[in-house]
């Protein structure tokens, strides 16, 4: 008689038609069901129909930033831009903007703008001192020129300090409008993702947990909460959390925390705002003030895998609601969360095999809407 092998209490209670049907071998696994790892899914099955692409992804719902981002269809603000121009090779920092501007266009065309709720309000850099706006200000022109050669659109850039007022803010020195900014519903945006991937065959698997990834030369085993998965090929799509499962020294997690408001009558602000070189975000949505950012406050504590909202950066995103951005309305805050993003000290993603079956597709710097369907089709293209 021959021997029965050990079982594997995680997967022992799976009936012969879950093992056929959810659990067999892919062609292609991916790990992350985020923008990156659905976009990645879309183009892959739209190259390659008859294949078989698997997601695997932790959470009930994508569980890193991708369902939990404030929702900015944005590609760069003045002080940033500025400030990278500062440190890096212009022709690094145009590629830079290039991708994030392609990247938009690109989400666009597949998502849909009815489909995420687009809304070209535009965005504005919001400055609360007098020498942060007089430098960023004087630098308008030649930004406009060089923005001119990655977008082909004159005057990306104005100066706006009649709209100070009209948006109702206190202590606000100087604004800049970026015209060809928006902003979209982030749920709508993933649900329609997920529904296209889907539609085109791709098989998403929730509440699993990959604890390792192994490239044995002819195929690659995921260690996983559900037992051992199989595929080809293998794309690591978790952006932030990368660092667990391939040791990416050049991928540090980023925890992102929001607070939106209760709904506010007559609330006059429209647009996406960005504050001290984008480390403070806000915007409108369904009338109320959607609000994150701080981490520069505490850069050492908001490295960390942890999704938890922390008092520090809850006080000060409150100090800038009720001092800044909405003195005169003073609203209750509604809810708050927390996600996790990718960041390193370059702002260009990683996209590149790290062994013979295994693609690294991570380290979005908090540009995974702008950037990740444009990783989502270079990893579809180096799978070609």
């Amino acid at each position: 008689m021959p021997k029965t092998k050990k079982l594997d209490k995680r997967v022992v209670n799976f009936s012969y038609w879950e093992q056929k049907q959810f659990f067999a071998p892919a062609d292609v696994l991916i790990i992350g069901g985020g923008i990156v790892g659905l976009t990645s899914a879309i183009f892959v099955k739209r190259q390659h129909p008859k294949s078989r692409v698997v997601i695997v992804e932790r959470g009930v719902l994508p569980s890193g930033a991708s369902t939990k981002n404030a929702g900015f269809a944005c590609f760069g603000s003045v002080g940033e831009i500025l400030d990278d121009l500062s440190k890096m090779p212009e022709s690094t920092v145009l590629d830079t903007l290039r991708l994030r501007w392609e990247g938009l266009a690109l989400l666009r065309e597949t998502v849909g703008d009815v489909n995420m709720d687009y809304r070209a309000y535009g965005g504005y850099e919001v400055f609360t001192t007098a020498k942060a706006f007089e430098r960023c200000e004087a630098g308008l022109s030649d930004l406009n020129r060089l923005l001119q050669t990655v977008i082909g659109k004159k005057k990306t850039y104005q100066s706006r300090m009649n709209s100070i007022e009209s948006f109702g803010f206190k202590g606000v020195k100087g604004l800049i409008q970026n015209r060809y900014e928006g902003q979209l519903d982030t749920g709508k945006m993933m649900a329609t993702l997920i529904s296209t991937a889907q539609h085109l065959g791709v098989l998403i698997l929730n509440g699993i947990a990959v604890d390792a990834v192994t490239d044995v030369g002819s195929k690659v085993i995921l260690n996983t909460s559900v037992g051992e998965l199989e595929g080809a090929k293998v794309v690591v799509a978790t952006n932030g959390f990368a660092k667990q499962l391939l040791q990416l020294k050049v991928v540090e997690p980023a925890r992102a925390q929001v607070l939106i408001t209760d709904p506010i009558p007559k609330l006059q602000l429209k647009g996406s705002f960005h504050l001290d070189e984008g480390y403070y975000y806000f915007r409108n949505i369904d009338g109320r003030v959607l609000l994150g950012g701080g981490r520069n406050s505490d850069f050492v504590g908001e490295t960390t895998f942890e999704m938890t909202i922390t008092p520090t950066i809850q006080t000060a995103l409150e100090k800038l609601l009720y001092k800044t951005i909405l003195p005169y309305a003073q609203p209750k805050v509604a809810m708050r969360w927390a996600g996790i993003m990718g960041v390193g000290t370059e702002k260009k993603p990683i996209v590149e095999w790290v062994s013979g079956r295994v693609i690294a597709a991570v380290r979005m710097g908090g540009m995974g809407v702008a950037i990740g369907s444009k990783v989502g089709q270079q990893v579809a293209l180096l799978l070609k």
